[in-house]
C-alpha cells in the first residue's frame, strides 16, 4: 500500500494583526457562550431530577440515581473549569500580544 500524496497547496491569506486579535477575541466569546449553555443545561438537569423545574414531572429517583446524576454534573463542571482555564490563558496571551504590538 502506498502513502497518500498531499498536494502542495499554498493559499494566500492576508490578515492584519488587529483582525487576528479580533478573531481570537471573538472565538473566546463564542466558546464562553457555549460553556454558559452547558452550565445552564446542567442546572436544568439538577432542577429536573429534584422536581424544581417548572412544568416537569421527573420519575421517582432513588438516592443512588441522585448520586449518579450529581457525579455526572460534577464531572461536567470539572471539564468546564478546565476549558475556562484554557480560555483565560488564551485571553492573557492575546492581551500580551496587544501590549507587545504597541511598544
Amino acid at each position: 500500500m502506498s502513502q497518500a500524496n498531499i498536494p502542495n497547496i499554498t493559499p494566500i491569506i492576508s490578515v492584519t494583526f488587529d483582525e487576528a486579535i479580533n478573531l481570537i477575541l471573538a472565538s473566546i466569546a463564542l466558546e464562553e457562550i457555549s460553556l454558559a449553555h452547558i452550565l445552564n443545561a446542567e442546572g436544568e438537569k439538577l432542577q429536573y431530577v429534584l422536581g424544581t423545574l417548572p412544568g416537569a414531572n421527573p420519575p421517582p429517583m432513588t438516592l443512588s440515581d441522585l448520586l449518579i446524576i450529581n457525579n455526572s454534573v460534577r464531572e461536567m463542571l470539572k471539564e468546564v473549569s478546565k476549558k475556562e482555564w484554557i480560555l483565560n490563558n488564551k485571553l492573557e496571551s492575546a492581551v500580551e500580544a496587544i501590549k507587545a504590538q504597541r511598544t
